[in-house]
């Protein structure tokens, strides 16, 4: 084989990877993306279940108990921002609700200018509820 069938051989293999990289990248940006938005929605369900049942079984300050139950769970995770707001009354029987509304960026959203989408999200958001039957004594 002479040298220039080698170089002309050489250079097909860097031109396929240029057009292969940057596909490549977009489609691992991607995958990371939905597997932090999944992570935040499975801690956020996670948190609202276990701080309504936390709240469900509470003697006294149900609602207090719920939040903290929930802010508990959540302050072990460091992905997006989650706000949790909690109802219910204090008698047994009635409906303890605890609602995770969760945060999350977009990592996707600032490259996809580069490839012709107009409007992507900088962040997406999602909300987790729980409701369980306040138990009594």
């Amino acid at each position: 084989m002479k040298l220039w069938e080698r170089f002309r051989s050489k250079r097909a293999e860097l031109d396929e990877a240029a057009f292969v990289l940057p596909v490549l990248l977009l489609v691992s940006i991607g995958l990371i993306n939905l597997a932090i938005i999944g992570f935040a929605a499975i801690n956020a369900n996670n948190a609202a279940n276990y701080g309504a049942r936390m709240g469900s079984v509470a003697q006294a300050n149900a609602t207090g108990v719920a939040q903290s139950a929930a802010q508990e769970k959540l302050n072990a995770v460091r992905v997006g921002s989650y706000l949790i707001t909690v109802s219910g009354n204090q008698t047994p029987g009635g409906l303890m609700t605890v609602t995770v509304q969760y945060t999350v960026p977009n990592y996707f959203g600032t490259l996809a200018g580069y490839f012709g989408v107009a409007s992507a999200p900088r962040e997406f958001k999602g909300t987790a509820k729980a409701h369980f039957r306040k138990e009594g004594w």
